[in-house]
């Protein structure tokens, strides 16, 4: 039940302009993928405006650095744009649900790990976090909604994390949980059809220092 619901959105688009992305060594300029938001939407994504989205939570320290262009414009920062993202804990728990099958854990009245930011003439919006966790049927993941400044949707997407024996995600090692049941980016049904890899960030550091995550995500506007 609860993979199935995290299902790529059938609705999934790509197209390409001309200038380089985040996320992908190519020289093309990429549509970011439309992806599912998920089981686990913020409810009220305007009342997190803020930075610092840990609110207390444990774990080793992310910071986000999200670059949104706009691939009407050869992929040129897009200012103003307003952006809200939001993953699960160390355990694999999201805030604002839990109480049933699809995740035991209640934290319905928590809001943890959810914020927004509105991008700088840079196109730049900056997150503190902590490394997500995961959960059965998923790779470590981020989910992104980008808006333009009316408030009016533009992409909903996901960002995945690099893997191999030298990554964040075999530094981190599923924290308490290990790697035993792991879904890894090629078996994961939002990013296994990723075979360019724009779905994926850069992301540098280590477990003492924190980790920095980078990504250009391009919507049309």
């Amino acid at each position: 039940m609860f993979i199935e619901a995290c299902k790529k959105d059938s609705t999934s688009e790509v197209g390409t302009t001309t200038t380089p992305t985040g996320g992908s060594s190519t020289s093309s300029c990429s549509v970011a993928p439309t992806e599912t938001e998920g089981p686990f939407p913020t409810h009220s994504p305007a009342s997190y405006v803020r930075s610092d989205i840990t609110d207390g939570k444990s774990g080793y320290k992310l910071t986000a650095k999200i670059i949104i262009g706009n691939s009407n414009n050869n992929c040129n920062a897009l200012a103003n744009a307003i952006v809200d993202i939001w993953h699960c804990d160390a355990d694999g728990n999201y805030s604002e649900y839990g109480g049933s099958g699809m995740q035991s854990t209640n934290y319905q009245s928590l809001h943890f790990l959810r914020g927004r930011q509105t991008t700088d003439a840079n196109g730049l919006v900056t997150f503190t976090s902590i490394f997500p966790g995961w959960y059965s049927g998923r790779a470590t993941h981020i989910h992104v909604h980008v808006y333009n400044a009316a408030g009016n949707s533009l992409k909903v997407t996901q960002i995945a994390f690099p893997e191999g024996s030298s990554s964040s995600v075999a530094l981190v090692n599923g924290y308490s949980k290990g790697m035993t049941g792991y879904t890894y980016n090629k078996n994961d049904n939002v990013f296994s059809d990723d075979s360019t890899g724009i779905e994926i960030a850069t992301v540098t550091g280590s477990l003492t220092a924190g980790f920095v995550l980078n990504m250009q995500i391009s919507v049309p506007a």
